[in-house]
């Protein structure tokens, strides 16, 4: 079993920026790969970025390619995700996910974790 808490969400204007975190519990943390994922009002869960058990590889989105940056610090048992000159289009829960089936999370189909969620709305 591993449980992912997410925090760091809120509210920034657009051009800002804000980190969130994912606190993984248990000692198999390194085995996953990890992703983080989003929902706005009205739409269904997507994609956003993953990366790989080791923090060697990583994956993005279209839309936030060249503004959001995924690590990952296994002592920690943390993955984060750097999101910097947000858009009023970034406004969604943001849900961490952890995935035992791939090398670099790319989607939802092999995630078996998910955190609750931490919601960021970026204002125009």
């Amino acid at each position: 079993q591993v449980q992912l808490v997410e925090s760091g969400g809120g509210l920034v204007q657009a051009g800002g920026s804000l980190r969130l975190s994912c606190a993984a519990s248990g000692r198999t943390f390194s085995r996953y790969a990890m992703g983080w994922f989003r929902q706005a009002p009205g739409k269904e869960r997507e994609f956003v970025a993953g990366i790989s058990w080791s923090g060697s590889s990583t994956h993005y989105a279209d839309s936030v390619k060249g503004r959001f940056t995924i690590s990952r610090d296994n002592a920690k048992n943390t993955v984060y995700l750097q999101m910097n000159s947000l858009k009023p289009e970034d406004t969604a829960v943001y849900y961490c996910a952890a995935d035992s089936h791939t090398g670099v999370v790319r989607s939802s189909s092999g995630v078996d974790y998910w955190g609750k969620g931490t919601l960021v709305t970026v204002s125009s």
